[in-house]
């Protein structure tokens, strides 16, 4: 792997123009790098493509706010960085296993389902090892014509603009607050729960909000409960409690690689109806043993009379006033009407997040863009459908749901989605040779 010098600045700006220019190194990319590294040891010279990634991170991180004890991930390791696509990459999640000597007592583990932490791990290990040149501190500005392709014009420790015929896009998600909330160090969304414990400026209280019904509003429930042993921890949620994530075999063919070619051929109305009936798949869903966990828990304390844990279904958050010492929460159960004021330490929002904000990182570019009222048009190889022709291609890992279906943002199709992308960029080349 290419690693930027981090003690000194250079301009971006190179009079070679690369075959593709990633915006964002998380793992959408990183799995996009491999599927190029690995393309081009096998291919023929007019075939190789080039690439360069600008990530805005100091260093390679997945989500480290969140890498919570106890908390694994909710796919199989085989929807790895690689396997789905090349099983004999040796980018896969079980020769990371070798490598680090645990395979044998991983099997041992009899799981599909390896800890948060050690996935990071994995990915970390990963963009370790790939041969590709990425430029970490840079963020990406907005992304400009050239003519004959597009530059990604950048600021930070690497400034200036690098040219690629092709852009693939993939910024990530990011985190959203509910509206009239502003982030703060005692009100704050939990995909940097822990960075935001280590800082919180008063404990007097002992307790902790948490709005949200979704996994990670159970993690850090959970978390909350189990770390701070002298603290209440109130789960605010509209529901009436958690809802178990559907995991089911059946259900979980909307992650198949092929259920992509059978969402993007369905019309409007079919794809709404598939993102409907799977939503409990992904969205607003818990894993069921985190779920009877909390409740036994719960029933536990309600039997001991000495009470840390409380869910408040069916309630909403309907204001959150900052004092001296803390938050004051206001709550209101629906059926009733009744409110009531929690005074607390802290207020996490698990309100979820929102995909790559296009208009912002195309900035003028983004016009040339066909657009409608579901979002950008986008053909089936993620790239951007524009009012004129172009000589190169913008493509999108992420932003895709409303034509490509639940995988849009999640690990599940990264391995297959990276070798569309490269075939894609592959044969625009080719073209272009001859």
């Amino acid at each position: 792997m290419t690693v930027d010098d981090n003690s000194r600045e250079y301009d971006l700006t190179e009079d070679c123009e690369y075959d593709i220019v990633g915006v964002g190194f998380g793992p959408s990319n990183l799995g996009l790098a491999i599927a190029i590294e690995e393309h081009n040891r096998t291919c023929t010279p007019t075939e190789r493509l080039t690439a360069c990634f600008v990530e805005s991170k100091g260093e390679f991180a997945w989500h480290p706010g969140m890498l919570l004890p106890g908390t694994s991930m909710q796919i199989s390791f085989l929807k790895d960085l690689a396997t789905q696509r090349n099983a004999s990459s040796e980018y896969t999640f079980l020769a990371y296993l070798s490598e680090q000597g645990r395979l044998n007592h991983f099997i041992n583990l009899q799981t599909f389902f390896p800890s948060r932490l050690e996935f990071h791990d994995y990915l970390a290990w990963a963009a370790g090892k790939v041969d590709a040149m990425v430029h970490y501190g840079t963020r990406a500005v907005d992304v400009v014509d050239t003519g004959d392709g597009y530059g990604v014009r950048t600021e930070g420790r690497r400034t200036g603009t690098v040219r690629g015929r092709n852009i693939v896009l993939a910024g990530g998600l990011t985190a959203t607050l509910p509206d009239g909330v502003t982030a703060s160090a005692q009100q704050f969304h939990n995909h940097d729960l822990l960075g935001h414990l280590d800082r919180l400026p008063s404990r007097s209280h002992r307790t902790f909000v948490v709005v949200g019904a979704g996994q990670s509003a159970a993690e850090v429930v959970d978390y909350l409960h189990s770390t701070y042993s002298d603290a209440s921890v109130h789960a605010v949620l509209r529901k009436y409690g958690y809802s178990p994530a559907d995991d089911s075999p059946y259900a979980n063919r909307i992650f198949d690689p092929a259920a992509v070619d059978d969402f993007y051929s369905s019309s409007h109305t079919l794809r709404e109806q598939l993102l409907q009936y799977h939503r409990g798949t992904n969205y607003s869903a818990v894993d069921l043993p985190l779920i009877e966990e909390l409740y036994a828990r719960e029933y536990a304390e309600r039997v001991s009379g000495q009470r840390r844990l409380f869910v408040h279904g069916a309630t909403r958050l309907i204001g959150a006033t900052e004092e001296p010492t803390g938050v004051r929460a206001s709550v209101e159960h629906g059926p009733t009407g009744l409110a009531e004021d929690i005074l607390c330490d802290a207020v996490v929002y698990a309100t979820g997040f929102t995909s790559l904000d296009l208009p912002e990182i195309l900035g003028p570019l983004f016009d040339a863009v066909e657009y409608d009222s579901r979002g950008p048009r986008v053909t089936r190889d993620y790239r951007l459908v524009t009012r004129e022709p172009s000589a190169g291609s913008i493509y999108l890992q992420g932003g895709t749901e409303h034509t490509h279906g639940l995988t849009s943002s999640l690990l599940s199709n990264i391995a297959v989605r990276s070798g569309e992308i490269v075939k894609s960029a592959v044969s625009a080349r080719v073209r272009s040779v001859v």
